[in-house]
């Protein structure tokens, strides 16, 4: 029942309205991590909400605000606040689909998993990554900047006066982007935030490797979804000669993806071949392969980078949005160098439906690493 219902509001999470992107003020200053503004959010969850624009920085290391939102239990247990830093799966491109925003208006599709970690206790910072709800745009699936984003998302929230400790141990988790966004976040964490006391992180369903992804999703259901990857790099690099490459409808489809939440996509594109959209016939796939795009698709490969805490990978043997075997060769390549990596296949079908219990086996395993209990591997 609960995978029926996540999958419903997946496809119907689209709140209406063209709510503009946040004005970021004049001052922009202060570090990674930085608050720049905040203020209380009313939203149907399980504890007090402040919704906040931080500092981060973007691909190119180039300073950047980003939107986010911080949420302390009710009624949180004895002791120290336990900080998640929270990377949410797919929500669209448009401004008004960031998790801060569908929160507000009681839309979030994953506030169920948000709220199962406050009831446990748990304080939980939940980023709407870069160009979604601030100026810009969305650079969807971007390594580097999620995981800047999501990183520097904990930053913040231990600079806020709501009771989370100011050095405190730090937990990661996401799904599908989300997943990807914390697998990425650990990889960096050592380099990039090494002062956070990162204790483990959840990564479901990784699309580690977006070249297989998008070659998977070619003509599936869920293939208006390559139409936010291409929106994504077309923002993080802007040098890339992607209209170029397109015709017509390839050009249309990229604009009006650009004002879309993800239900509104996947309804409107399901079985698109990207053969359809190039103005020479050729698939995504053999574009991506060619330079200048090929070694910017292989910057975003998460594995090159040694995890700074142990991680929990879950994924369904019947995904049908992001292919499985990438992540058992994200375990591998993790495993090989030496890092702590629980891989657990789950035979319930679906992407979506792989959601339910992936999120049911990360509660556990954020509990015993903040417990300080020895993780499980999987690596032998």
């Amino acid at each position: 029942m609960m995978s029926l219902a996540l999958a419903a509001l997946v496809l119907t999470a689209s709140p209406a309205g063209a709510a503009p992107a946040d004005r970021v003020p004049a001052d922009r200053g202060g570090s990674a991590g930085s608050v720049v503004s905040a203020v209380p959010l009313a939203a149907p969850l399980p504890g007090r909400a402040t919704r906040v624009l931080y500092r981060s920085t973007d691909t190119e290391g180039r300073a950047n605000t980003v939107s986010g939102t911080v949420i302390v239990p009710l009624a949180p247990p004895p002791g120290p606040l336990r900080l998640v830093s929270y990377a949410a799966g797919t929500q669209g491109l448009a401004d008004r689909c960031a998790p801060s925003r569908q929160f507000a208006a009681g839309t979030e599709y994953e506030a169920p998993f948000v709220s199962t970690l406050l009831t446990a206790g748990f304080a939980v910072a939940v980023t709407d990554y870069e160009g979604l709800g601030t100026p810009g745009e969305h650079t969807y699936v971007n390594r580097a900047s999620q995981a800047h984003a999501v990183l520097d998302m904990a930053r913040a929230a231990q600079t806020l006066d709501v009771g989370i400790p100011p050095d405190g141990p730090v937990g990661l988790a996401g799904y599908s982007q989300g997943g990807g966004a914390s697998a990425a976040a650990v990889e960096l964490a050592p380099s990039y935030a090494p002062e956070l006391d990162l204790v483990g992180a959840y990564a479901g369903a990784v699309p580690a490797d977006l070249a297989e992804v998008a070659a998977f999703l070619d003509g599936k259901p869920g293939a208006g979804l390559l139409a936010y990857a291409v929106n994504g790099f077309r923002a993080a690099y802007p040098e890339l000669p992607i209209d170029g490459l397109l015709n017509d409808r390839g050009r249309a489809i990229l604009a009006e993806t650009r004002d879309q939440c993800v239900g509104d996509t996947v309804a409107r594109y399901p079985g698109t071949r990207t053969e359809t959209l190039t103005r020479d016939g050729r698939p995504l796939t053999a574009i991506l392969d060619e330079e200048p795009f090929r070694s910017r698709v292989e910057e975003q490969r998460i594995g090159a980078r040694t995890p700074g805490a142990p991680v929990l990978i879950v994924h369904s043997l019947a995904d049908d949005i992001v292919p499985i075997e990438q992540d058992r060769e994200l375990a591998e390549r993790w495993c090989a160098r030496g890092a702590t990596v629980q891989f657990v296949p789950t035979p319930v079908p679906t992407h979506v439906g792989g959601a339910v219990p992936g999120f049911a086996a990360a509660v556990p395993f954020l509990e015993s690493r903040f417990a300080g209990r020895e993780a499980v591997s999987t690596c032998d």
